[in-house]
């Protein structure tokens, strides 16, 4: 016996049906005799169709679904074509975010998907909205609202953290998203912390913001800078200069965080006067840091030695943070990470806090965070494959 079914479409206008239900629609006319009646209602067409061919259209299709509308006020041409950006790109970026279908004539909008994505998207345009008083907004920027926003957490039904910022010379420098506002949290309220992730998720940037806040408020007396210099598969030779400027380049991207928060005199004069100081991981053995704010970079390319080390030279009211990336190591074939190790050796000790940030928390280009998705699947894959092989083999 043949199943009915009932299909509502929407209609943008007199002739243009919902994206992704067109392709159904035309499916259903090629394939002739499928349709039983055809009724029009205000909010679209109603047809009822029979299917009777196996595999061709077995499913009830439940109708409506009713869009979320909302007015974006007061309308002015010039900010509204900056929200929405050359072509809509702003617009179209946020529905492919969301997975939602975004409609607008003039300033009143539709939005079509789960109720719970066009809720965060109609909080998410009336913010952007704001910002289009006084700045000219780009996809980077729609992409670290986006962020911000946190929509990947809208499955997780933890209550929203409260939001905090960091006060530097500059102005404030806000954490984006949950997993960057948790770090920040954690380095204000612990003495030694660990931000684990892949590049571009603010891991040593916030570090330094935070460096530099406790300085503003006195709460620390220097800043002191620590990498470990490791090349990126490079055999660099010796560098010239004295110690200072042989390490200069490793320090590079602590160097441009410094300059953006403080600004270059400044930092300069801090330089000088041993208030920011800059030291080789090598040379920190049998120091004992008192009141200071420890940074240490790229800690994936130190060996264990190196990270027992540094962690006891932690003093009285200093705190240290340890950033760094565990799938780009440069240390030498058969050298085991210090990070690595100290996941596993320190995660059960109180007072040590680990944040671990995800490909989603990127806060780069948007196609930073899906070369490295890409890269994680492709380990994950070949580690799948692996064992299988080593099987074979024996």
């Amino acid at each position: 016996m043949p199943a009915k079914a009932t299909l509502l479409l929407y209609l943008t206008d007199r002739v243009n049906v919902l994206r992704g239900q067109a392709s159904l629609l035309q499916g259903m006319v090629i394939g002739a005799g499928l349709f039983k009646s055809f009724r029009t209602q205000p909010t679209g067409v109603i047809l009822d169709f029979i299917s009777i061919a196996p595999g061709r259209l077995n499913t009830t299709l439940n109708a409506p679904i009713e869009p979320h509308r909302f007015i974006l006020e007061p309308f002015e041409a010039r900010r509204f074509a900056n929200l929405c950006g050359q072509f809509d790109e702003h617009l179209r970026l946020i529905e492919q975010r969301l997975t939602i279908e975004i409609r607008n004539r003039g300033n009143q909008f539709e939005l079509i998907g789960e109720p719970k994505h066009t809720t965060s998207a109609e909080t998410l345009l009336r913010r952007l909205y704001r910002e289009t008083k006084g700045t000219e907004l780009s996809p980077d920027m729609v992409h670290l609202f986006l962020q911000e926003s946190a929509v990947e957490e809208l499955d997780n039904h933890s209550p929203a953290e409260p939001s905090v910022a960091l006060r530097t010379k500059k102005g404030m420098i806000r954490p984006r998203g949950l997993n960057q506002v948790r770090y920040v949290k954690e380095i204000l309220g612990n003495d030694i912390n660990f931000g684990i992730g892949p590049a571009g998720t603010g891991k040593t940037y916030l570090a330094v913001a935070c460096a530099v806040d406790a300085l503003e408020r006195e709460q620390i007396r220097r800043i002191l800078l620590v990498r470990p210099a490791v090349e990126a598969g490079e055999k660099l030779g010796f560098l010239p200069g004295d110690l200072s400027q042989k390490i200069d380049p490793y320090l590079r991207p602590l160097y441009d965080a410094l300059y953006e928060m403080l600004g270059f005199e400044h930092v300069a004069k801090l330089i000088e006067r041993q208030v920011i100081e800059v030291a080789p991981l090598a040379y920190m053995r049998g120091r004992t840091l008192n009141n200071c704010f420890i940074i240490l970079d790229e800690s994936q390319n130190t060996t264990v030695e190196q990270m027992k080390m540094f962690l006891t030279r932690i003093g009285f009211g200093s705190t240290a943070v340890i950033t760094g990336d565990i799938t780009q190591v440069d240390l030498p074939k058969g050298t085991k990470s210090g990070l690595h190790h100290v996941i596993e050796v320190l995660k059960d000790v109180p007072g040590i806090s680990f944040t671990h940030f995800m490909p989603k928390d990127v806060v780069r280009h948007p196609l930073v965070q899906r070369i490295v998705e890409a890269y994680e699947r492709f380990e994950n894959r070949v580690a799948d494959e692996t064992p299988k092989d080593s099987r074979r083999d024996a």
